[in-house]
């Protein structure tokens, strides 16, 4: 299987001895961490630590209690206690647990917006110099876990947005289903085609506001400059980007979203082949692939996010696990030695193939034969990092707004642009300069 780029993470690991870092003390100091002299082996081992999941708790959790168990034979002494939790309680329900210093997991699973967040909170153990950090991680995907030079955390699991297409819509439309678009432009062309021989509609876009950061990244934009402390969400680069989006919704080649769950609507249309393209990520491929309306995994393509002026790029996303910084010496030995061997080419490329998840493990794609896999190797190509501050999970709901007024109000694009930058301003990065 194709091998993506991989960081300076350091080698793959060869085997679960530990060279490990001291844990901070019970006040939360992450940065007290110093080298023990020595390896300890899993004979060595002894604790009980919990781990907060916010997977799927019937259709993924039973996968993570199959590596529990192969964990366990490598290290009987170390028990996990392993908790499903819901994703949408889990951010501030941990917040509030570091802050009390009560009650907060030993391990936990987080999306990669909180991991900068938890971190300058210090509510998270750094990982240098322990053997969490010795496996062969994909640089995007790890970049989320550093903050101010050290790493809180290792990818569990990572994602991208992709254009994603129905082959047999697309042949019937006199489209190579090999050959998908590249550019926006490319799209329009493509979108005609499905319009006027397969008598349906080109693409949908959702009115999401992660949903059109590849048409800012496709002029070179971004939210904000983090070395230059500056808000350019509403840069001329980025008005280019979003105007492209509204204006494929004005001129047909998108369907107008719904004022009323757009992305619902999105899912359903694709799935009832009513639609030819959406853009979106892997954790709608088991749902496409296995609807009976759709016709299977082979006639679902993925491509990389269509360019703009200036090059392809899409956010990453994904999962991380961290460790939370107030606990002992011996226990956090053991959380990194969990964490090791959960993130590990061998346990990555197990949770690939049964669940379908992108790994952020470089090495596990050469072991991967789930197909469901496969077809984002293109698109994480083209994935790149979102600005990983504290504030980065606030990014969002201004986004969003600006998404559904641009989209589905039809209102111009500069000053729902420069609306967001005024709350950025105001809400997000304070200290941050307006262009």
């Amino acid at each position: 299987m194709r091998r993506f780029k991989a960081g300076s993470a350091g080698i793959a690991v060869a085997a679960l001895a530990l060279t490990l870092a001291a844990c901070g003390s019970d006040s939360g100091d992450s940065d007290s961490n110093t080298e023990n002299e020595g390896d300890s082996s899993s004979a060595d081992l002894s604790a009980e630590l919990t781990w907060w999941d916010t997977s799927d708790a019937t259709n993924e959790a039973p996968a993570y209690d199959e590596l529990i168990k192969k964990f366990n034979e490598e290290y009987p002494d170390v028990t996990i206690k392993h908790e499903t939790v819901p994703f949408d309680q889990t951010q501030n329900k941990f917040k509030t647990a570091a802050e009390s210093g009560s009650g907060a997991p030993d391990i936990l699973r987080a999306e990669v917006a909180w991991t900068p967040e938890f971190a300058s909170l210090g509510y998270l153990y750094a990982l240098d110099g322990t053997a969490a950090l010795e496996n062969n991680f994909l640089e995007t995907p790890l970049s989320s876990n550093v903050y101010e030079g050290k790493t809180y955390g290792v990818p569990q699991v990572t994602d991208t947005l992709g254009l994603m297409y129905n082959k047999a819509l697309f042949e019937k439309a006199g489209l190579d289903p090999e050959a998908p678009p590249t550019t926006w432009d490319e799209v329009r062309e493509a979108a005609k085609a499905l319009k006027s021989k397969a008598k349906v509609d080109g693409i949908y876009l959702n009115s999401g506001g992660y949903f059109l950061l590849p048409f800012m990244y496709g002029e070179g934009a971004d939210l904000v400059d983090v070395e230059a402390e500056e808000i350019t969400v509403n840069s001329p680069e980025a008005v280019t980007g979003i105007q492209t989006a509204q204006d494929m919704v004005k001129d047909g080649t998108s369907v107008k979203p719904t004022a009323n769950d757009p992305y619902g609507t999105m899912m359903t249309l694709f799935k009832e082949q009513k639609v030819g393209m959406i853009i979106n990520g892997p954790w709608e491929v088991a749902g496409i692939s296995d609807d009976p309306n759709f016709g299977g995994i082979d006639n679902l393509g993925v491509a990389p996010v269509p360019a703009g002026s200036a090059g392809q790029g899409a956010p990453v996303g994904g999962h991380n696990y961290v460790v939370y910084s107030g606990m002992d010496e011996e226990k956090a030995e053991a959380a990194a030695a969990f964490i090791a061997f959960m993130s590990s080419a061998e346990s990555e490329a197990f949770i690939a193939d049964e669940l379908g998840l992108l790994p952020g493990n470089a090495d596990a794609y050469d072991m991967v034969s789930n197909e469901r896999v496969a077809l984002w190797a293109d698109a994480m190509e083209v994935a790149q990092p979102r600005p990983w501050i504290a504030e980065g999970g606030q990014f969002f709901a201004p986004l969003d707004e600006m998404a559904t007024e641009v989209l589905i109000q039809d209102k111009p694009v500069q000053p729902a642009l420069d609306k967001v930058a005024k709350t950025y301003k105001s809400d997000v990065v304070t200290d941050y300069a307006l262009q």
